[in-house]
């Protein structure tokens, strides 16, 4: 899935489809920024922040990814790409 797959769920009248659009948003910007930093050494780019950093932000994505699979148990909502 790519953000753009998730704008008809983040537009959606059901709120179950707009946390799911929250949900994999979240999940491929932390799945990207992790790539990133895992391939650090091999990056074509310079960094502007420094690695202490993204790595701080991907401990507060997957903290938060979680919480939102915590929730998602309890509001029976199904988490799975169906792609």
């Amino acid at each position: 899935m790519e953000l753009k797959d998730t704008i008809k769920l983040m537009t959606s009248e059901d709120y179950k489809e707009r946390f799911l659009a929250e949900y994999w948003q979240v999940k491929i910007r932390y799945d990207k920024l992790k790539n990133m930093v895992d391939n650090w050494d091999n990056l074509n780019f310079k960094p502007t922040c420094s690695k202490f950093t993204y790595n701080l932000q991907l401990s507060y994505m997957e903290q938060y990814l979680d919480i939102l699979k915590e929730r998602a148990i309890w509001e029976r909502i199904d988490l799975t790409d169906k792609k």
